[in-house]
């Protein structure tokens, strides 16, 4: 066998092997996907590496997270987050391409990144699987696992395990135990107000759940709060 011939022969073995392992590791996402359509995550992959995190600081921190089910999450926290976070979350198919096309017009005008357009969707893949580094083989593979999401739950489900597992401020994840860590009060009790402020945080939830106030936690309160009531949610 010429060198060639013996070269370009293990060439292509690497590569079917490497489409393989690929191929492996997506069907280990959709398995999951599939999974957790009926039985909800204990941990997503995002709350591991801030528990780790916090045990760097403190080895006995836990992080404060109860799941309740999405009709124990008040109607007016799920209206503020769609408005907040994604207004066209009931129509798109898990990538809103307008949103995207929006922020990257409006980035190149800023000179640097300053809005992405994820989805609720997107944000949801990235945070049960994924890492937060900034990269286009990441990006890729939140995009197939959205599709996976989107293909697999109903919207109402897509909703309710973002609402359980996003990030709400330093170790709090949540509806349940950001209400109670801010109000005192379950999910279910949001009021509109509350709810508003608690979406508000969502960009920068360390920052703003620090802060608490100040004028553009304000404004972007009043903002969600003017379009509430007209959220369809799932």
């Amino acid at each position: 066998m010429s060198p060639l011939r013996f070269v370009t022969r293990w060439t292509w073995r690497l590569v079917l092997l490497a489409l393989l392992a690929l191929a492996a590791v997506q069907f280990w996402y959709l398995g999951w996907v599939a999974y957790w359509r009926w039985e909800n995550p204990g941990e997503t992959a995002f709350m591991q590496r801030e528990l780790a995190r916090l045990q760097q600081k403190n080895p006995k921190a836990q992080l404060r997270h109860q799941w309740v089910p999405y009709a124990r999450i008040s109607n007016n926290l799920k209206r503020a987050v769609i408005a907040a976070e994604d207004a066209r979350f009931t129509v798109h198919e898990g990538v809103d391409w307008d949103a995207i096309e929006k922020a990257y017009e409006e980035n190149l005008k800023r000179g640097r990144p300053a809005k992405g357009g994820s989805t609720i969707s997107q944000q949801l893949a990235k945070n049960l699987f994924l890492s937060s580094e900034k990269s286009y083989a990441r990006k890729a593979q939140e995009l197939v696992i959205t599709y996976m999401i989107e293909f697999a739950w109903d919207k109402r489900r897509i909703l309710e395990v973002y609402l359980n597992v996003v990030e709400w401020g330093d170790g709090v994840f949540g509806a349940e135990a950001a209400a109670r860590h801010y109000y005192g009060i379950s999910a279910a009790q949001l009021g509109p107000e509350q709810s508003a402020r608690l979406a508000a945080y969502l960009p920068n939830p360390k920052r703003y759940g620090r802060i608490r106030g100040g004028p553009f936690l304000d404004r972007r309160t009043e903002d969600i709060l003017r379009y509430l009531y007209s959220v369809p949610i799932p």
